[in-house]
C-alpha cells in the first residue's frame, strides 16, 4: 500500500463523530483567531497606553501596528516548528499546543502593565506576547485544516476544511462586534481606563476552554495508520517538502495568494479605502464589512459543499472568476456614484470571498499525508507572510497609477492566478484526488 492509500480511510458516510470533531475543532479555531485579531480593533487604545505621553498619535499607531505586524512575521516559524512535530509526532498533540500557547499570551496581554506603570518594558512585553501568539496561529490554521481533513471521509474533506474555515471567520466577526458593542456602551476614557482589558481577558479563558475541549478529540486515523505502518517522514518534513514537492508548494502559494487578496483587501481593508476614496461614513463602512464577513461565513460553507460536488478544479474556477466580477461591482458601484448600493454589493462580495473555502482542500490534496502538514503549513504561512504584508503599501502604491480601482484591479489579477492553478488541477491529477 502506498502512502497516499494510507490517506484513505474505508468509505463511510459522515457520521455524529466526525460531526463532533467538527464542530470542536471549528470553535476552538474560531477562539483562537479571535484572540489573533482583537488586537487591531484596539490598536489605537494600546498606542496610547503602551507608547510614552509625548508621542504623536500617527506614531503611536504606527508603532502599534508594527507589534500586530510581528505576529504575521513569526507566523512561517511557528508554522514550520508545529508542522514538523505534527507529522512526526501526531496532529493532536500540536492541535491542543496551538490553541494554548494562543491563550496565554491573550490572557497575558489583559494583564500587563502600561507605560505608565513600567516604561519601556511595557511595549517590549506587548511585542513578546504578539510574537507567541503569530507562532501559535502559524501552526493553528494549518493544522485544523489537516485535522478535519484526515478525520472525515474523502467525499466530505471540501466541507471539512470550508467549516473550519468558516469558524475563522467567525472568530474575525466576534471580534469586530465586540469591539464595536464596547466603543457603543462606554466611552473613550472608560475604555482606555480599563474596559480594553476585557476582551483580552475573555479570550484567554474562552481559549483555555477551548483547550479543554480537545482534550475529547482523537488523533487522525490517517496519522495512526502512517504509525502503524511506519510510513511517517524519515527526513525532516520541511525539507523533504521542499525536495520533492516543489509542483505542490507553488500551486498551494499562488492559491494562497488570492485567500490573502479576498481576505486582506475585501474584508480588511475595504471598510478604510471606501471612506478614503468615495467618502463613504465611517458607521455604513462598518456596517457593510459585518454584513461582508457574516456573507463570507455561507461563502465558505457554499465553496465547501462545491468542493465536494464538482471536484477543487472546477470549484475554484467558478469561484475566482465569482470574486472577480464581485470585486469589479463593488467598486465599480462605488466609483459611478451609486453609494446607496454600497452595502449590498459589499454582502455580495464577501460571500464571493468564500472561494479561499476552496483552498485549503487543495492544500490538503497537494501532499502526501506523511509530508501533508509542513506542505501545508510552509506554503500557506510563507504566502501569507509575503502577500499578507506586501498587500497594504503594494495599493497604496497602485491607487496612484489605477486609482479608485486599484483595489479590484489587484483582486482580480489574483483570481486570474486563482483560475490558472484552477486550470492546472483540472489537468493534472493532485496528490490525493478529491
Amino acid at each position: 500500500m502506498t502512502a497516499a492509500d494510507a490517506s484513505q480511510p474505508i468509505p463511510r458516510p459522515f457520521d455524529r463523530r466526525d460531526a463532533k470533531t467538527l464542530g470542536l475543532s471549528a470553535l476552538g479555531g474560531a477562539l483562537e483567531f479571535y484572540d489573533f485579531v482583537v488586537f487591531v480593533f484596539f490598536a489605537k487604545t494600546l498606542g496610547a497606553l503602551f507608547f510614552p505621553p509625548g508621542t504623536a498619535p500617527w506614531l503611536a499607531q504606527l508603532q502599534v501596528y508594527g507589534i500586530f505586524a510581528a505576529g504575521y512575521v513569526a507566523r512561517p516559524l511557528g508554522g514550520i516548528v508545529m508542522a514538523h512535530f505534527g507529522d512526526r509526532l501526531g496532529r493532536k498533540r500540536m492541535f491542543t499546543l496551538s490553541v494554548f500557547m494562543m491563550s496565554v499570551p491573550t490572557l497575558l496581554i489583559g494583564l500587563l502593565p502600561t507605560h505608565a506603570q513600567v516604561g519601556v518594558l511595557a511595549p517590549l512585553l506587548l511585542l513578546a506576547m504578539r510574537i507567541v501568539q503569530g507562532i501559535a496561529v502559524g501552526g493553528e490554521v494549518p493544522g485544523a485544516w489537516v485535522f478535519v481533513a484526515e478525520h472525515v471521509p474523502r467525499s466530505r474533506v471540501g466541507f471539512a476544511c470550508a467549516t473550519l474555515t468558516a469558524g475563522l471567520t467567525a472568530g474575525i466577526l466576534i471580534g469586530s462586534l465586540l469591539a464595536a458593542w464596547i466603543n457603543t456602551h462606554y466611552s473613550a476614557a472608560e475604555v482606555q481606563a480599563w474596559v480594553w482589558r476585557v476582551p483580552f481577558l475573555i479570550g484567554g479563558v474562552f481559549g483555555f476552554v477551548a483547550v479543554w475541549l480537545r482534550r475529547w478529540l482523537e488523533e487522525t486515523p490517517v496519522f495512526v495508520e502512517m504509525r502503524e505502518r511506519r510510513q511517517l517522514a524519515r527526513q525532516v518534513p520541511v525539507k523533504q517538502v521542499l525536495a520533492a514537492h516543489r509542483p505542490a508548494v507553488v500551486l498551494s502559494i499562488l492559491a494562497s495568494w488570492q485567500l490573502t487578496a479576498a481576505i486582506v483587501v475585501i474584508v480588511l481593508l475595504t471598510p478604510t479605502l471606501v471612506q478614503t476614496s468615495f467618502g463613504i461614513a465611517p458607521v455604513v463602512a462598518f456596517r457593510g464589512n459585518s454584513l461582508a464577513t457574516l456573507a463570507l461565513v455561507f461563502g465558505c460553507l457554499a465553496a465547501g459543499w462545491a468542493v465536494d460536488r464538482i471536484g477543487v478544479g472546477r470549484a475554484l474556477l467558478s469561484g475566482s472568476l465569482g470574486l472577480g466580477v464581485a470585486a469589479y461591482a463593488l467598486y465599480g458601484a462605488l466609483l459611478a456614484g451609486h453609494e446607496a448600493q454600497f452595502v449590498a454589493w459589499y454582502t455580495l462580495a464577501g460571500f464571493c470571498c468564500g472561494v479561499v473555502g476552496v483552498t485549503p482542500a487543495l492544500m490538503v490534496a497537494a501532499f502526501p499525508p506523511e509530508v501533508r502538514f509542513s506542505g501545508l503549513s510552509f506554503s500557506y504561512n510563507v504566502a501569507y507572510a509575503v502577500f499578507g504584508g506586501l498587500t497594504p503599501p503594494l495599493l497604496a502604491w497602485l491607487a496612484e497609477a489605477w486609482g479608485p480601482l486599484a483595489p479590484a484591479h489587484y483582486v482580480a489579477f489574483t483570481c486570474v492566478v486563482g483560475a490558472g492553478v484552477a486550470l492546472w488541477c483540472l489537468r493534472r491529477p493532485l496528490s490525493t484526488p478529491l
